[in-house]
């Protein structure tokens, strides 16, 4: 299968998996529901994803992809202007429909498997890139503090309980504007918090 088929036939399965994650929640949802709901073979999807929970760290690591993307495309900007444009992308996955079908399915799992999973794929490794730029900033005098502490006050100005707010139905989809003026607003309050 050329790879653009495989692309093709991977996102054909992830779409099937949130409509499952959605109907049946993480403990309904299994690989031979995911493949009958996506039209392939069971040993397709245990090939490429092992089990149900390699499947989920797909389907999270695919998300993140977007975060790592933004960053590396804007890697050698000023680190303040990499944030500026980073802020949107981040709440525009976060708060999208497919990590909130994650997290709703997360937050219904006993077991804690897909917690664990979003956890590991998602904040661990978004958070490591964001106090990388931290760090720049820290070192051109753009902010002060440890970059460590910079990149937990920005993702909470950044995101605070608005994923919270989606997962539970207490908000709608931000628009871009939305976002946007959001990311602003949490640059201002990082930069003065630096400078008091």
């Amino acid at each position: 299968m050329k790879s653009e088929k495989q692309e093709e036939r991977r996102a054909q399965i992830e779409e099937a998996a949130y409509r499952m994650l959605g109907e049946k929640g993480y403990q309904g949802t299994s690989v031979q529901a995911i493949a009958k709901a996506a039209k392939a073979s069971n040993e397709t999807l245990y090939n490429w994803y092992g089990d149900k929970k390699g499947l989920m760290a797909a389907l999270v690591a695919r998300n993140t992809e977007v975060v790592r993307t933004a960053l590396a495309e804007n890697e050698a900007t000023d680190p303040m202007d990499q944030l500026a444009r980073l802020g949107p992308i981040l709440l525009g996955m976060v708060l999208g429909p497919r990590a909130v079908a994650l997290n709703r399915a997360a937050a219904a799992d006993p077991s804690g498997d897909l917690g664990r999973a979003i956890s590991a794929g998602g904040r661990e490794v978004v958070a490591p890139m964001v106090t990388a730029v931290m760090a720049r900033a820290v070192a051109e005098g753009a902010l002060r503090g440890t970059p460590d502490d910079l990149t937990h006050l920005y993702l909470t100005l950044l995101i605070g309980d608005l994923q919270i707010r989606r997962v539970t139905g207490a908000m709608d989809v931000p628009t871009p504007e939305a976002n946007q003026a959001r990311t602003v607003g949490a640059l201002q309050s990082l930069r003065r918090a630096s400078n008091s």
